[in-house]
């Protein structure tokens, strides 16, 4: 079987674009790939977090995992600082990558912005420590989204680099990008991504939000003037919303445009809030079943399997440079 590896940040609540964007797919996944599931804390403090905060998260990103759907006798599970592996080869690879490359990730380039007094050495390797996190478990396929598909070429790049000076190592991955429902857009700008950090909190409907703050943050979300329920380019907000709907309530976008001709946004925007809260119901469902105790077995059985193979990665690395005799 081809090995999977992805991961998300603790970094705060996941919202639908995560699950549509990333974990959905995962899901299927997981049915005929072997399947790395990584929380990637080691990346989260690349900015500053709070100690008990990042720690709060990092379970709830497990139990977000779990109660979505991501099955634990299927997939590898586990946190990514519980596999010291992954910082190591990382600093190997930060012997290969080159200055300029680094300066070009746009990703960098955008944190930087946004974190003017933050700015740390971290941030700057950031893509480097995801080439570590593929690499060690000797990935085929890396599902992201757009905005990493740059990350995953510089991967490529220090895996073909490796190889040609030490010797056949590292496979070199390949991006799997899903079109549909790749990159869901905020309820408020739908020129910008979906954020879980976003400092606005009706940006996003949060796979643990109430029915009633779900009602209340599809009520708010922006539309676009005129009064057609359309998919066009014209009309990204309201496309964002079609999106959202059609990919839960699996619907085509034509059909809902046929279903609303006629209506207007409010009954659009009631319906969806149903749509969206009868998705999430199951899954809250799970999500408050499971306990801390138990999430915590399930990462550590993870953390062990993974190290497993991340160590005789590492091994044969160290040995192809010299490190080892």
């Amino acid at each position: 079987m081809e090995i999977v590896f992805s991961g998300a940040q603790p970094s705060g609540t996941l919202h639908i674009g995560n699950y549509l964007g990333a974990i959905k797919n995962w899901i299927e996944l997981q049915e005929s790939y072997r399947c790395f599931f990584c929380i990637v804390d080691l990346h989260a403090i690349t900015v500053p977090r709070d100690p008990e905060e990042l720690s709060k998260k990092t379970i709830e990103v497990a139990k977000t995992y779990l109660a979505a759907g991501l099955d634990p006798k299927k997939s590898i599970i586990f946190i990514q600082s519980h596999v010291k592996e992954h910082a190591e080869l990382a600093w190997i690879l930060n012997t290969l990558a080159r200055l300029p490359e680094m300066e070009r990730m746009t990703q960098y380039k955008e944190k930087a912005k946004e974190h003017k007094k933050d700015v740390n050495l971290g941030l700057f390797c950031y893509p480097v420590l995801m080439a570590a996190d593929i690499l060690l478990y000797k990935t085929n396929v890396v599902p992201v989204g757009e905005d990493q598909a740059q990350h995953v070429e510089l991967t490529r790049d220090l895996a073909q680099r490796f190889n040609f000076r030490f010797g056949e190592i590292f496979v070199v991955p390949r991006a799997l990008i899903k079109k549909s429902g790749a990159r869901i857009m905020s309820l408020i700008d739908p020129t910008k991504k979906m954020s879980k950090s976003s400092a606005n909190g009706y940006d996003c409907i949060f796979l643990t939000d109430s029915p009633e703050l779900i009602r209340e943050k599809i009520k708010k979300a922006v539309t676009d003037s005129g009064r057609e329920i359309l998919f066009r380019a014209d009309k990204p907000a309201l496309s964002n919303l079609l999106q959202i709907y059609s990919l839960l309530a699996n619907k085509e976008i034509k059909e809902l445009e046929k279903m609303y001709q006629g209506k207007n946004y409010v009954d659009f925007k009631q319906d969806l809030a149903e749509v969206v809260i009868d998705f999430l119901k199951p899954f809250q469902t799970r999500y408050n079943a499971l306990n801390d105790s138990e999430v915590w077995e399930i990462l550590q059985e993870g953390a062990a399997a993974a190290r497993r193979i991340a160590s005789q990665t590492l091994t044969e690395v160290k040995k192809a440079i010299g490190l080892l005799i």
